[in-house]
Formats: structure tokens, sequence, C-alpha cells
């Protein structure tokens, strides 16, 4: 598991193997087909010529079917089934991932606690339980794609690093406040 994943895991946001964060999905599939590019797949509707193979009792109505256990004069029989299966209802649009309050979170965390997690990747990484020394920040700036002028100057990487790291989180569902981004 790679160090940026563990931080979204830490912080409540899941991310799938893409890269991105998912939520449970409970709406239609889809299928990219030429014609619906991705749409919802479409359920089967039967055809409203589509009738049974069964035998319809003497004057009675077309498409009835024949009540052999019947004794006495014919009644109108209950409608017919497509021969195509029904099909089923369908599923509730999936609801969007709510944010994750990133920030209550945190605060939660190093209260009590001599850490800015606001300012520093250390504390960021130390209120998270994750590994905060340099060879495992060089890891993660590695990981996030930091430029190489950065990699060279511990103080740039470390500045760079938090600024990154907040950005991401914000990405990927995390409140994080446009002060802490700029």
């Amino acid at each position: 598991m790679s160090i940026f994943t563990t931080i979204l895991d830490k912080l409540g946001l899941k991310k799938d193997q893409a890269g991105t964060t998912s939520a449970p999905s409970t709406g239609p599939s889809t299928t990219a087909k030429p014609g619906n590019m991705g749409q919802p797949a479409k359920p089967a509707t039967p055809s409203p010529t589509t009738q049974t193979n069964q035998p319809a009792m003497p004057g009675s109505r077309p498409g009835a079917v024949a009540n052999p256990a019947a004794s006495g004069p014919a009644t109108p029989a209950a409608p017919v089934a497509p021969a195509t299966p029904a099909a089923k209802p369908a599923a509730p649009a999936p609801t969007p991932m709510s944010e994750v309050d990133v920030v209550k979170k945190l605060d939660q965390l190093s209260a009590g606690k001599n850490l800015n997690w606001k300012t520093s990747i250390v504390d960021l990484l130390k209120l998270l339980d994750i590994d905060s020394s340099r060879e495992a920040r060089t890891e993660l700036a590695k990981e996030l794609n930091a430029p190489a002028d950065v990699m060279n100057d511990s103080a740039r990487m470390n500045t760079w690093l938090h600024k990154e790291v907040l950005r991401r989180i914000a990405q990927n569902g995390g409140n994080i406040p446009k002060e802490l981004l700029d």
C-alpha cells in the first residue's frame, strides 16, 4: 500500500486501484457499446404482440387462456404474463460520496498534542501514525511526482509535500479550507 493511500485510508477516504475515491455503486451498470456510449443499459421490454401459445376458450376474447379446471360458463382469464422475463426494477441512483470533515478529524487528533498539522507535513504524518522520517517523506514525494528541483532541498520538499498532500486529500473528498491550499 502506498503512503498516500495510507493517508487517505486513515482519514476515512477510501481509494480504489485506479487512484480515485470510491463509494459502493448501486446504480445500473453501463456498457460502452457504439450508440449508447456508457449510458445505463436499458432493460428488455416485451413486444406488445407477444402472446403465449396456449389455446383460447371458444367464444373468449383473443389472448384469453383456456382454463381446463373451470366447470361453469367461461370466465375472463387472468392477464397473460409476457413470454420474456420481467425486467428488474431500476435500482436507486448512487448517492455521491459525502465530503469527509478532515479538518475536524485532524483537530480532534491533535487536541492536547503539540503538533501543527496545518503547516507541517511531519506533524500531519505523526498525527496519522505514519512514518514521518526523511526517507518516508522522500518516498511520498516521489510517489506524488515531486519536481526534481524540490527533491534536492529538504525544506522545499517538505513545503511542497505538505501543500500537495492537502491538495490531493481535497481532490479525494476531504474538506480542506482554501487558505491551506494556497
